[in-house]
Formats: structure tokens, C-alpha cells, sequence
């Protein structure tokens, strides 16, 4: 799913989609249904290439298209098939600047290249301190964070594009922290989404292929560049109690 700021109420019907991007980037779109009774941060830790400065990470404003996942969806008219089994996959100087805003859509969203620069933002978007330091695994990943009102909403897709650490890899930031602790399982309610790119040569058998390719059933220009329409669209679920970790795709070859 995610990791909030602040304590939620409830969080469902979570839909990713990924696509190596080119190169070294990778894209990554997220929607989800949230209820939360104060303003938070959503954070998206990312396993971002080292050295890629503080705008590494690039917003991309689709909410003029709400329905993204809807239409995705489409492309698979059989029934969803429950695939649930999961194979694995310091305080800033006070003087620091702070971190660069940007509107997307409905929400506001920030780019942290490193845990330590959490400091340099509104303190209610942090996460607790000494969290980071219980996760070694994220000390070298940059963090995409998205600031949500209170309330309960379906958010539109937040989407964004990332320079990987790794490019045989196409990442899903799905690890779950929903009250300020990381626990070893999860409940995960998520629908992803993947296409692959020239160069990627990961297994996809546990996936359902979409019966057309991507522009028979989304709308190609309103994504931006971000889905492929000559490419099929690949689809799996996960569902109930699963290892809390990020879920990622690796190349063979």
C-alpha cells in the first residue's frame, strides 16, 4: 500500500501501475481509497539511482483523468482471478532549504532524496523519527511524498517517473507503515498493473495478459506518456495477509 504520516482509518481498493520508462526511469501510477480523520503525508519510498539530486523524481498531473484505472481495467474482461500468493519479491542542519512543492492535481507532492531530509518538511508529513534507521534496506532510497486532506476521498492517480537504482528492475512501492510501526505482514488489497519495456526480460506467468493492446481500452494521450498503447497490459492481484514488503519485478537476462 503505503506509508502515512499520521494514523488512517482505512485504506482499500489500491491500484498500481508500472512501466520502465526509457533508460534509466522507471513510471509509476497510484490510486487508492483513503479515510483519515487529519491532514498526512503519503510516502513512497523509491529505490532511486544514487547521485540524482533533488529533482530526480517527476511529477506528472493526471487528474484530468480519474477513470485511469477504471479504463485499465477494461483490457480484462474475464473475471479477476485472486492471485493472491505473493512471491517475494539523522536531523538535517537547521539551515537546510526547504524541500520544493509542487500541485498535482488535488494534492501537493515533494520529492525527499534521502531519510534525513524528512526534516525539511512540515512536521505533520513526516514519519516518526528512528523509523528509517529500523530499515536499513531505505537508506540509500529517495521518497515520494504526497500531502492528503482529511476525510475520506478516492484519490485520483498520483503519478510520477523515478531514475532506478537498478533498470533490469521495475519496482512497486507497496511496503505498508499505517501507524507509525513496520510490521512483518500486511493486509494487502492491491490490484498491479505492468507493461514491459524493450529491455525487460522478467517472468510474467503468474500475471493475466489484456486481450488487446493498451490503446483498444485506455485513453493513451490523456496518460502522457505513460502507457504504451501498441503494448499489451499485464495484471495481478494481491489479497489478505502477506509479507510486508515491496513487491518487484526482476529481468532474467
Amino acid at each position: 500500500m503505503c506509508c502515512f504520516s499520521r494514523p488512517v482509518q482505512s485504506v482499500k481498493a489500491t491500484h498500481l501501475y508500472a512501466r520502465s520508462a526509457g533508460g534509466d526511469r522507471q513510471y509509476v501510477v497510484y490510486s487508492m481509497t483513503l479515510q483519515a480523520k487529519e491532514a498526512l503525508a503519503m510516502v513512497l519510498p523509491l529505490p532511486v539511482k544514487a547521485g540524482s539530486g533533488e529533482k530526480a523524481v517527476e511529477f506528472v498531473d493526471l487528474s484530468d483523468y480519474p477513470g485511469f484505472f477504471d479504463d485499465l481495467k477494461l483490457g480484462f474482461p474475464q473475471p479477476l482471478l485472486a492471485l493472491s500468493r505473493a512471491k517475494a519479491v539523522g536531523p538535517a542542519a537547521a539551515e537546510a532549504p526547504k524541500l520544493e512543492v509542487v500541485t498535482v492535481g488535488n494534492f501537493e507532492a515533494s520529492y525527499v532524496p534521502k531519510p534525513e531530509d524528512f526534516s525539511r518538511l512540515d512536521e505533520r508529513f513526516r514519519l516518526p523519527p528512528g523509523l528509517w534507521e529500523s530499515l536499513p534496506e531505505y537508506r540509500t532510497h529517495g521518497f515520494a511524498v504526497f500531502k492528503l486532506k482529511a476525510g475520506e476521498a478516492k484519490i485520483h492517480p498520483m503519478a510520477f517517473s523515478f531514475p532506478r537504482a537498478n533498470r533490469a528492475e521495475v519496482f512497486f512501492p507497496t511496503v505498508h507503515i499505517h501507524d507509525g510501526k513496520i510490521h512483518d505482514r500486511a493486509k494487502f488489497d492491491h490490484v498491479l498493473y505492468v507493461q514491459r519495456g524493450e529491455a525487460d526480460l522478467f517472468s510474467l506467468l503468474d500475471w493475466e495478459e489484456s486481450f488487446r493492446p493498451a490503446v483498444a481500452f485506455v485513453n493513451v494521450k490523456a496518460t502522457k506518456g505513460m502507457v504504451d498503447g501498441d503494448g499489451h497490459c499485464y495484471r495481478r492481484t494481491l489479497t489478505g495477509s502477506l509479507p510486508n514488503k515491496d513487491f518487484v519485478l526482476r529481468s532474467n537476462g
